[in-house]
């Protein structure tokens, strides 16, 4: 399993847009073969900040099954506009679980 880690920038008084769109739009990332689960979590302290973890069953079930697909335009529609900077996207691999 790989977990995908976006931190991402949105202005607080478009959150409600924002998370709207991402309501939509997680029907989209949900569909690719190899995907597993996401969360999205709003941050308490910094307003602006969301994080987006999303666990794929490989790095390729992300970088070529989702990024190279028709929904990945939508996503983008959807989506990118709303962040400032463009988020950085990191995938790590599991060590250790309790």
């Amino acid at each position: 399993m790989i977990l995908e880690h976006a931190l991402l920038q949105v202005d607080p008084k478009l959150s409600a847009e924002f998370e709207a769109a991402f309501d939509t739009a997680k029907g989209i990332i949900a569909a690719v073969p190899g995907f597993i689960r996401l969360r999205l979590s709003h941050c308490l302290e910094s307003p602006e900040q969301y994080l987006l973890l999303v666990e794929w069953e490989s790095l390729e079930a992300h970088t070529e099954g989702f990024r190279q697909s028709e929904g990945y335009e939508r996503w983008r529609e959807l989506l990118h506009r709303f962040y400032s900077p463009f988020p950085t996207v990191e995938h790590y691999a599991t060590v250790f679980e309790v």
